[in-house]
Formats: C-alpha cells, structure tokens, sequence
C-alpha cells in the first residue's frame, strides 16, 4: 500500500510540474519519506534518515514526511526536525502538489476522502499494476495502529478500479494487484453514490476486463471469507491461487484480547476449505509472537496451526507495542527474551516446512509471468500460485507467460528452464 501510495505522489508531482526520479541525492530537488507505522523499527529509522538527507541535499532541496508516521506524529515531525518542510498523512495523499508550496504543511487528516479521487497515471513497473480497491480500516484490533493512520474504512467506486485496470492493461500490464486493508471487507461503505457490490462481484467484473490474465489481491480478512468468495477464489481462472490469510495467533483466547473476531478453529476451517476447494493454493499469514499475556500453552496453540496449514509463507514479529492501541495499555506485556525464543522456535520449524514444501517442487512445470529483467542475463517473475522464479532470458521475455520447469529449489526462490 506504501508502494502504491508513493506512485500515486509521483504520478500528481509529473501531473503539475517537470518532476522526474533521480538516483543521485545530490541531484535532488525534493526528498520524500514515505514511512509505515506499524512497528516502532521504521518510526525510530526515520529521524535518522532525515539527518542524513539534509546533511547531504542541497541548500535548495526540499524533505517531505509522508504516511502512516505523518499520520499520527504530525506536527512533532517538524518540532522535532525543523529540516522537514512538510508533512503529509496517508489519507491526504492526492494534496502533494499542494504541500510541497506551504513551508511547513502539515495535511494529516484521517477524515479526508480520496475515494472518488482520479489520480493521475504512474506505475514503477508497467507489466503489473497495484491498485487501492478500498482506504482506511474498521477493524479494532488492539495491537493496530492502522486505523488512527488511515482512518475509517471506505470503498472505491468499482467503476474507477475497473478503469484504472483498463489503463494499466492497455499500456502493458497483464497483472493486476488489488489493494486494501481488508480487501473482502469491500463494499461495506462508499464516499458517494454507489450500487452494491462485495468483493465477490468486484471480482467479477474485473475479470471481464479483456487483456487482464491475472488478478491478486492483499489482504483478505478470515472473518470475511465466507463459502461464496472461496468458491470464486478457487473456480475464477484469472484469479492467482495464492491467498494471505492473516493468523496473529493460534490462542482463541489471544484471538479474542486482539479483537480479531474469530477462533482457531473457524481459521483452520476456512484454510481447510481452501485447500479442498483449490489444493494447488498456497497460503500464506502474518504471526505476531509474545502478544500480552500470551502463554506456553496460548504459543503451543499458534505452533499447532503452523503445523495443520504448513503455510507458504509466514510474516512472523514479535509484538511491539504501538501508540493509539488498546493492547499497549495491557499490563500483562512478555519480556522481549521470551518472545524472541518463541519466534525463533516458530521460524525455525516454518523453514523446515519451507524446505520440504519448495524441495518438493523440482520438475514441476509452472506457468510464470516474467516482469522483471534482473542482472547475469537473467529475468524473474512469479507462478500462478505466488512461487518466485528466474531463469536465463532477455527482456524479450518480459510481459509473457511461458510454462517453466524447475531445475533447482531454494527457500526463498526457484531456478528454472523453459519448456
């Protein structure tokens, strides 16, 4: 979503004036900070790297705080770095061009709707798009700050993402990624007028967009993946077969103190049904270890899913404590030494899996959408189901798909050779 963000603000800065990317500091009119807030590592990284940029810019150049940490620092951004010359919240990306003119802007608002906003057209890759299906979250998770960065959540008119689509398919791309805090949540609020359509039907209609062969989205929420959308998920051809299915915890008991709306069996009842509907799916979840209170028996719980699931991929952390959220006011906090040996335990027995899972793939055929040139004359793209992939080949082999077998496994990767 960051990724998105930050090509939406190139996009408007080319709109109104001759602004282009450089690689060079030193060349730099404009420096923009594009930062996340749901762990304190980036938070604590970015006064840091605003010392470094205004040590090293030119007189002239102008730094720019955005995202979630302009969100919810605001003004303390500046008071606490007057180098900074403006700051501006997730919610309020589309004001870029005007709060790089305002010494000094500060635009956080989380009440601002740029749902119905048509951003101007950038994308950092033209053989795939991202594209924001819905802003902000309704969610209460305690551990989650996102929704005091991003506000209430509301859905983009499926008119302006099926033309978004279009676009990008017309100028290249053949994948698209939909994006949104809880993409099945979509369709519960719209900022204007707008008929009714869930997820499952937004789906549908871009599906029929000719050109488009391939559709992902993140992140879906368990609570809303009922039998209708898993059904569409598995029998929709143009649809990935690669879903995130975000666990946080094994504990029902955690599950209920995170306010996640659900338990460790309607999860494993939903993976299950996943897997009987598509077994060639991979799945792939986030883990938060050492949540408040959290208890041998509450980590055994989490350990008990990683092994029925034997997740794809795993996104695993242990708990910080954030600003804005319930759970930082628990008094129940894990020391640090606890929580780091259980997310060791836990990464390491995911990579065991990991290992048995992509061993198990050498001289499987994959189709592979190719979209990124690589250095040693090589390309990488992704299979249908998420795997990541490289092979020999030139950039005349960008923008297809081709059938490729796998010659050599990693954890992270896989060689191959055409068919």
């Amino acid at each position: 979503m960051n990724a998105r963000d930050s090509e939406h603000m190139i996009a408007e800065l080319n709109r109104e004036e001759a602004y282009e990317l450089t690689e060079n500091l030193q060349d730099a009119d404009l420096i923009i900070i594009n930062t996340c807030s749901v762990r304190e590592k980036p938070v604590a990284k970015l006064f840091s790297e605003i010392g470094v940029f205004n040590k090293h810019k030119k007189p002239t150049a102008k730094i720019g705080v955005t995202g979630c940490t302009a969100s919810h620092l605001g003004e303390e951004i500046i008071k606490r770095a007057p180098s900074v010359d403006f700051v501006l919240g997730a919610r309020n990306v589309s004001k870029i061009t005007q709060v790089i003119h305002k010494k000094h802007a500060v635009e956080v608002s989380t009440d601002f709707d740029e749902s119905t906003y048509d951003f101007a057209e950038y994308r950092s890759n033209p053989f795939k798009a991202m594209v924001n299906i819905s802003i902000g979250c309704d969610k209460s998770c305690t551990f989650c700050i996102v929704p005091a960065t991003r506000g209430e959540e509301i859905s983009i008119p499926s008119a302006l993402i099926v033309g978004e689509i279009t676009k990008a398919v017309a100028t290249g791309a053949k994948e698209v990624m939909l994006l949104g805090q809880n993409v099945n949540n979509y369709g519960r609020r719209f900022g204007g007028d707008e008929a009714p359509c869930d997820f499952t039907q937004l789906l549908r209609k871009i599906s029929k967009i000719d050109g488009l062969e391939r559709i992902r989205f993140t992140s879906p929420h368990p609570l809303h993946m009922d039998d209708i959308f898993l059904t569409e998920f598995a029998n929709n051809p143009k649809i990935c077969k690669q879903i995130h299915v975000p666990l946080q915890s094994g504990s029902t008991s955690l599950l209920k103190a995170m306010k996640r709306g659900y338990t460790k069996e309607n999860f494993i009842n939903r993976c299950e049904k996943i897997r009987a509907l598509c077994p060639e799916a991979s799945i792939s979840t986030d883990i938060i270890v050492g949540f408040p209170s959290e208890s041998d028996a509450d980590f055994e719980d989490t350990m008990e899913v990683l092994e029925k699931v034997r997740f794809e991929q795993l996104f695993s952390f242990k708990y910080s404590a954030r600003p804005h959220t319930e759970a930082a006011a628990f008094t129940d906090q894990i020391d640090s030494d606890t929580a780091g040996e259980r997310l060791t335990r836990l990464q390491s027995r995911h990579t065991e899996i990991l290992d048995e899972i992509m061993d198990a793939q050498l001289g499987v055929v994959h189709q592979v959408y190719f979209d990124e040139l690589k250095s040693g004359g090589r390309v990488s793209g992704r299979s249908d189901d998420g795997k990541l992939f490289f092979i020999q080949g030139s950039e005349e082999l960008l923008g297809k798909i081709v059938e490729v077998e796998v010659v050599k496994t990693s954890r992270g990767a896989l060689d191959g050779v055409l068919v």
